[in-house]
């Protein structure tokens, strides 16, 4: 049982695990990969997974026979272990209303069957109740290669892979995320009832989808498997179709230190009180030069030993040949050498009891050496040292003024700790963070991760008291289920973004099932991302804005947010974006809307947005802006600010930035940002409110809404709202 499920979950048993357990060790003896019909039923039955009544006929006589007892009409399907996809090959007939129809289609199907695989072994034909009324859904599950065990749901029937309205969520779900998956498709409203018709019962389908979480969670042997379709009414869901496809070959699970063991191993590397520079050096141009410079130069004050075969000295510290001459402990290596001295290296460094090697060496995996790095795994694993890297640019971690990296020294100090798996995508944060003047507790490069990942960084910076929010790059996670239960815990304090890279199926494996066919998109990483709330950015920008933006929120107390603005086409874009990023424009009450109106021209527009015109004085900003932060209805405001002449840029934002502090020193809090429009002025304004805690945006009206909206997801997240 995984560690994603509340205690609850892990300690209930949902189903008879014997009864499975029989099933699929008989498969297994067989040296088969699915199951027929008959033991999917068999499996449902025993986790209670409601399917109709059927029989297993073996001549046209006894299908007809079993169908009258059953009652009219039936469905009839092919049995046989060698065909999986039993309506490609004419192995389905609904509809058989009479004995006759029954004989005459049991022969058609094994005809059928025979002309489609002449080699398959026939067990005979499946005679089933037919289903009818209801919408048709899909109930699924996969294994993901790094998710592990996903469970699915989406609509159903023949058009499931066409339309792909489905999604997805970690194993074993709770109720709550069996309901938010039900919710969570587009054609939700359709089980609520439309045009008349009668709404499904969402009960029944959340523990449907919960007793299939379990059961592939139970037993990692299923690969993946369909209940498709699954007819869902007003009188419940039941499954029309079972596939499931079984795969014995599990690969072992990756070894995960404990949390107190990551703790240790970080807070040695991430604030040593010893550093060694393996290939230091005092020549301008070379990486070991540019490492010792930043550590000097960075204002660290703990002990430097620079490694160097030859020289005695390098900027003012005693050099040495090998860390293993070093007299006293070191808590991290910094390479910079050659990769095919890194091993060497790393060797002498485990010898040495060292904990933690930042790789800042290329040459390894990213070429295609995979050997090389393997063998730095192995290292690492003999002598229990934490490798970051290779291929990285280093880290910076400013509380301790350590820039263990070649890049530029940084020094904005702040609350912000960021990483990356690319060294490019480093530059540009190190970057964005300096020309926004944004304060960082850390910049980490992971590279190649061929062992420090995110999850190891989630579960430092978690209890970093000088971090206050979390944003990563990254191109692939090699844990995906470590990296979500880490994560899920994380979120509950800090925010968590995410900047996920190669949003494309390709390379996606061919999969059996429908449900396997629709695991490969990046759908999975936004559902999963959801269900254990991480904030996921759509692009670098938004990553660096979330970064910067979000901790200078206040957490909002409701959802109900609204618009002033000081144009009607500024409102309009906002309120689109509030649509974009799962905001609720507030329905403004009548006796607010009167309030709000005492303040605007008659030609203005109340409601929400609230339109002020262009063609106010700063008293009406400012009178409205009070409004909206004194009355407690209204949980958040964006604000919509064109440039006029009566209210220029700066006078706007000092006087925004007035009531505010106002507010403040009554205990009135609220998250508010600004989107800015007009001549180069607003640049300056813009800032301005920033430093003063409000996130505003200079020609841009998507972007402080998309901050906005990251506070409130992660509020939701985090159970706060």
């Amino acid at each position: 049982m995984t560690s994603t499920a509340t205690e609850t979950q892990s300690a209930k048993k949902v189903g008879d695990q014997a009864a499975v357990r029989r099933v699929i060790d008989q498969a297994k003896r067989d040296g088969r990969s699915a199951l027929t019909a008959p033991e999917g039923k068999t499996i449902c039955d025993a986790y209670g997974i409601p399917v109709p009544g059927e029989a297993l006929a073996t001549s046209a006589d006894q299908a007809a026979q079993q169908a009258a007892g059953m009652g009219f009409p039936v469905v009839l399907k092919i049995v046989s272990r060698d065909i999986l996809h039993k309506t490609e090959a004419g192995g389905v007939l609904v509809g058989m209303k009479s004995e006759e129809e029954v004989r005459r289609g049991y022969d058609t199907i094994i005809t059928n069957a025979k002309k489609y695989n002449a080699k398959a072994v026939i067990e005979g034909v499946q005679v089933q109740q037919m289903l009818t009324g209801g919408q048709e859904v899909i109930i699924g599950a996969v294994t993901d290669d790094s998710f592990g065990k996903l469970v699915a749901f989406g609509m159903g029937g023949v058009l499931v892979e066409v339309l792909k309205d489905v999604t997805f969520r970690l194993a074993p779900v709770t109720e709550e995320e069996s309901m938010g998956m039900i919710d969570g498709i587009q054609a939700a409203e359709m089980l609520r009832g439309v045009r008349g018709s009668e709404p499904a019962d969402r009960a029944a389908l959340a523990d449907m989808i919960s007793r299939v979480s379990h059961l592939v969670d139970d037993f990692p042997e299923i690969a993946e498997l369909d209940l498709n379709p699954v007819f869902a009414s007003a009188k419940g869901a039941i499954a029309a179709d079972v596939r499931i496809v079984l795969d014995f070959a599990q690969k072992p699970a990756r070894p995960r230190p404990s949390k107190a063991d990551i703790l240790k191993s970080m807070n040695r590397i991430m604030k040593p009180k010893a550093v060694a520079v393996i290939g230091a050096s005092a020549e301008d141009g070379k990486i070991g030069n540019s490492v010792m410079k930043n550590i000097v130069n960075g204002g660290y004050q703990g002990k430097i030993y620079p490694i160097h075969p030859k020289a005695d000295q390098i900027m003012g510290h005693k050099a040495y040949k090998s860390v293993k001459d070093v007299p006293d402990d070191i808590d991290v290596a910094v390479f910079a050498i050659p990769a095919k001295l890194v091993a060497g290296a790393l060797t002498e460094c485990g010898e040495k009891g060292i904990p933690g090697a930042v790789l800042i060496p290329s040459g390894f995996a990213e070429t295609g050496n995979e050997e090389g790095q393997h063998e730095l795994q192995e290292i690492g694993r003999k002598y229990n040292i934490r490798l970051m890297g290779p291929n990285i640019y280093g880290f910076y971690y400013l509380p301790a003024h350590l820039c263990a990296t070649f890049c530029t020294p940084y020094d904005v100090v702040g609350h912000a700790a960021l990483s990356s798996q690319s060294g490019g995508i480093g530059m540009a944060i190190i970057g964005y963070s300096r020309s926004a003047h944004m304060g960082v507790s850390a910049i980490v490069g992971l590279g190649n991760k061929s062992d420090l990942d995110e999850d190891d960084l989630l579960t430092f910076f978690e209890e970093d008291p000088e971090t206050h929010i979390i944003a990563q790059h990254l191109e692939d996670l090699k844990d995906g289920r470590s990296f979500a239960e880490v994560a899920r815990r994380v979120t509950k304090k800090k925010p968590v973004v995410v900047l996920k890279a190669g949003r494309t199926a390709a390379g996606a494996k061919a999969a059996s099932s429908h449900t396997g066919a629709l695991a490969g998109n990046d759908k999975i990483y936004d559902d999963v991302f959801k269900q254990v709330g991480v904030i996921r950015a759509r692009s670098l920008r938004e990553m660096l804005d979330f970064a910067r933006g979000v901790p200078k929120l206040p957490t909002p107390k409701g959802e109900n947010v609204v618009i002033i603005t000081g144009a009607g086409g500024s409102g309009v874009l906002l309120s689109d974006a509030c649509v974009d990023n799962d905001l609720k424009l507030m329905t403004m009450p009548p006796d607010l809307d009167a309030a709000f109106r005492k303040f605007i021209p008659p030609f203005g527009a109340a409601g929400n947005p609230v339109d002020i015109t262009g063609g106010e004085p700063p008293t009406t900003y400012k009178n409205t802006v009070r409004l909206g932060l004194e009355d407690p209805r209204i949980h958040a405001l964006i604000l919509g600010y064109w440039h006029t002449i009566i209210t220029p840029p700066m006078v706007f934002a000092k006087i925004i930035v007035e009531v505010v502090e106002e507010m403040r020193a009554k205990g009135i809090e609220k998250p508010i940002v600004a989107s800015l429009a007009g001549d180069v002025e607003v640049e300056e304004a813009s800032e301005y409110l920033y430093q003063h805690g409000i996130p505003a945006y200079a020609y841009s009206t998507e972007l402080p809404v998309a901050v906005l909206g990251a506070k409130f997801k992660w509020a939701r997240g985090a159970g706060l709202i």
